[in-house]
């Protein structure tokens, strides 16, 4: 009779099965991605793997996933290293995956691009934003190894061009693991400190893997987030990182960083001698010039004879005078012409010359009387004449 067996055994049996199989454990497989998905708290990795025939199931556990220099995506060619199972539970063939990169473009490479394109979807490189560096620095800060040529290059053109600057150095590892974290600190450090007016960071060139921490997004951001304008001389003139696009200013050498980092000290002298002569020519035509006015001055009669001015103006005084004196005296002759005419005009009017002529005014209780029927018999009334006055009774009115 048969033996039967549980669906737990059977999917053990075909597990074991496949897992000692030597072709089938660290194999490369080629395919496209689909049914992608990385939104497990776990932080596994779900998706599958096709061709235009067939497609299999597969996993890639955290530890692995955490060894990605690129992010998986939908319809991406990869190739992976994976080892061939099933999973008991589900019955399910699938592969688990160790490795994986990118078909036909190496992981770095795909990793760089995908965060370049990310950083400047974000504007972390815009162009409005990135700070001008200053004409005259003080301090210039070095962020590099301290034992490679660029440091020795960067120091030997700073010393050249302008030599008043001081150079900072911030000694760091520039490749390996360590060196994304020492770059980000050392940056962060001279901003704390203000300790310059400018910064470079670099390093001389490279492969790809050796200029992979000039590519932490991470360093990017303290590039960004620096007070301190940043120039980045990272590698040749063909290679760019993403420090670069981050940095205020791209170097295309360390030597090239530190030429645009300071004046030339030969281009300023001729500048300094140019506005030397420039201010000497046009101090000589302003004293020229002035010298022309003065000339012109002390030619002009009254300063070469002052008394001739003085008695130029005695002669205006004295004609000023004259004309006053005259306008003065027609005036009050008019004035005594209108004062005569007034006078008599008033002495025509005034009743003492009546008086003269023989007439008298009668006054009762000090009013004159304007009408006999004002009078009464007995009343007392005074006459005022030209020479006198009498007091009277009247005797009979009317």
């Amino acid at each position: 009779m048969a033996q039967v067996i549980t669906v737990s055994q059977l999917n053990r049996y075909v597990r074991g099965q496949l897992e000692k199989d030597p072709h089938l454990q660290g194999l490369y497989v080629s395919g496209e991605l689909s049914n992608f998905n990385n939104n497990y708290s776990s932080g596994h990795l779900y998706m599958s793997l096709k061709d235009s025939d067939a497609l299999v199931r597969a996993v890639m556990f955290k530890s692995a996933a955490a060894r990605l220099q690129f992010t998986p995506q939908n319809g991406m060619k990869v190739i992976v290293r994976a080892n061939v199972s099933l999973y008991e539970r589900d019955g399910a063939f699938q592969l688990y995956i160790e490795e994986m990169q990118p078909d036909g473009v190496g992981s770095l490479q795909l990793a760089y691009e995908q965060l370049k394109n990310r950083l400047a979807a974000e504007g972390l490189f815009d162009e409005k934003s990135k700070k001008t560096l200053p004409r005259f620095p003080a301090r210039i800060g070095v962020i590099t190894s301290p034992t490679g040529a660029a440091v020795r290059d960067i120091i030997s053109v700073l010393k050249r061009r302008y030599p008043l600057a001081v150079v900072v150095l911030a000694p760091v590892q520039v490749q390996g693991e360590a060196a994304a974290l020492q770059l980000i600190a050392a940056l962060e450090r001279l901003n704390q400190l203000r300790a310059a007016d400018a910064i470079i960071i670099g390093r001389g060139g490279g492969s790809l893997e050796d200029l992979w921490a000039f590519n932490d997004e991470r360093l990017a951001r303290a590039v960004k987030a620096s007070v301190i304008p940043v120039i980045s001389a990272v590698g040749h003139e063909t290679d760019f990182t993403i420090c670069d696009f981050a940095a205020d200013l791209r170097a295309p050498t360390p030597s090239a960083a530190a030429e645009l980092a300071v004046p030339d000290r030969s281009q300023l002298s001729i500048r300094i001698r140019e506005i030397q002569q420039s201010t000497a020519k046009a101090l000589h035509n302003r004293v020229t010039r002035e010298h022309t006015r003065l000339s012109a001055l002390r030619s002009r009669r009254c300063l070469s004879a002052p008394t001739f001015f003085v008695d130029e103006q005695r002669m205006k005084l004295d004609f000023l005078t004259r004309l006053l004196t005259a306008n003065a005296q027609t005036v009050t002759n008019q004035s005594d012409r209108r004062l005569a005419a007034v006078t008599a005009k008033l002495d025509a009017l005034s009743p003492l010359k009546v008086l003269a002529r023989g007439y008298a005014i009668a006054k009762k209780d000090g009013q004159a009387v304007l009408s006999a029927g004002a009078l009464t018999a007995g009343d007392r009334i005074s006459l005022c004449f030209a020479d006198g006055g009498a007091e009277c009774d009247v005797i009979s009115a009317g």
